[in-house]
């Protein structure tokens, strides 16, 4: 059994960026303190923590002064190098443990670890050059999704190849990377499931999620799909978190297919994009019941509210710098908002998102379209 973290205790937060920033508000509100982590100064986590430690991952002095002002350490995003992770881990407890990040970081060691285990997944070959990559299309075929091992995200690092097109692997710097099979897929959905130190297990409605530009666009919550699909893709994300003996949190993507045959595409051991509905639709958000996981705490309930739409609000709409107009949300009596506290508006950065929550599932995303429409038209 896990030793229980009370309110008071100081949780550190490797990371600060918007994630955190939410964990940090939900820790707050229960009473706790937080310390961050972060590079940089002036983070959206480190805005609302108690204290901000900058410097490199790689600082070992400030890192231990770090992990002697907490009871307790969880992350908020991955590319954290393990070995600080376990650096930690001698100290303090770290969670989930670095073992978890090792994999979830690294999309081969990620792809491998679903084959191993028999997760149903998207045909992919490793490859490191060109002749393994001519090899890897000839076997999956095109179109195909060329993507870099390390350091992936909102579609960064990634080349589609489509029949009769060449791609130089040059370009890719002679890093390891995955070909993973084209899916004509019916729609993306995503699972969060939180695990404690003893297996309880506790996951949140699936969410339908759209993107545009490789970047999550909105998400609809309750997704529209069979009861049965939502079975089934909440049951896979809890028999990954087992495998991986999270504890805290684990998204979890899958893309589902015209014949209704989930496939696993990507892991997250942290909070995920696709879950900030839950902020303000579910009875406990995704940020409390981390919270909960790492300090060994009750879940609380996971249970929709209110049918809701999540749109993410990028730089893009920042015209010239210039912040937009934000009426379009705030004047609207079922939407709810927020920004992330980051300083420069830069297109396809995340810089905060807003939630209509409504009757329907039909009704909010019309609403939250419509809000989009004219955030969008005020900005050109």
């Amino acid at each position: 059994m896990e030793t229980v973290i009370p309110p008071g205790s100081t949780i550190g937060l490797l990371g600060g960026g918007q994630l955190g920033r939410m964990f940090g508000i939900a820790a707050r509100r229960m009473g706790y303190r937080v310390h961050t982590f972060e590079p940089s100064p002036d983070s959206p986590a480190g805005q609302i923590s108690d204290r901000e430690f900058n410097g490199s991952y790689t600082d070992r002095a400030l890192l231990n002064a770090f992990v002697q002002s907490v009871d307790v350490v969880t992350f908020e995003f991955e590319n954290i190098p393990h070995e600080v992770v376990d650096h930690i881990s001698q100290t303090r407890p770290v969670h989930p443990r670095s073992e978890v990040l090792h994999i979830c970081q690294n999309r081969e060691r990620e792809k491998s670890f679903l084959r191993k285990q028999g997760y149903p997944h998207t045909p992919f070959a490793i490859v490191s050059n060109q002749a393994e990559l001519d090899v890897a299309l000839e076997s999956i075929g095109t179109p195909a999704i060329l993507k870099t091992a390390d350091f992936g995200y909102d579609g960064k690092g990634q080349r589609r190849i489509d029949h009769g097109s060449k791609f130089d692997y040059s370009q890719f710097g002679g890093k390891r990377a995955v070909l993973e099979k084209w899916i004509p897929f019916a729609c993306e959905l995503s699972v969060i499931c939180a695990r404690d130190a003893d297996g309880g297990l506790c996951t949140f409605p699936a969410s339908e999620n759209v993107h545009t530009r490789h970047i999550l666009d909105y998400s609809i919550v309750p997704a529209r799909i069979e009861p049965e699909v939502q079975r089934r893709a909440q049951s896979i994300a809890q028999s990954i978190a087992d495998d991986l003996q999270v504890i805290g949190l684990l998204a979890v993507e899958f893309f589902l297919t015209h014949d209704s045959e989930l496939l696993v595409n990507e892991l997250a051991p942290r909070p995920h994009n696709s879950g900030h509905y839950t902020f303000d639709a579910c009875l406990t958000s995704q940020f409390e019941q981390q919270l909960r996981a790492v300090c060994g705490l009750p879940f609380g309930s996971p249970a929709l509210v209110r049918p809701v739409v999540m749109v993410n609000l990028l730089g893009d709409l920042w015209n010239n710098g210039v912040q937009p107009d934000w009426r379009p949300i705030l004047s609207h009596p079922c939407a709810k908002f927020h920004l992330y506290g980051k300083l420069e508006g830069r297109p396809g950065r995340k810089m905060g998102h807003f939630c209509v929550l409504r009757d329907t599932v039909d009704e909010a995303l019309a609403e939250a379209l419509e809000i989009r429409r004219e955030l969008t038209h005020a900005s050109r």
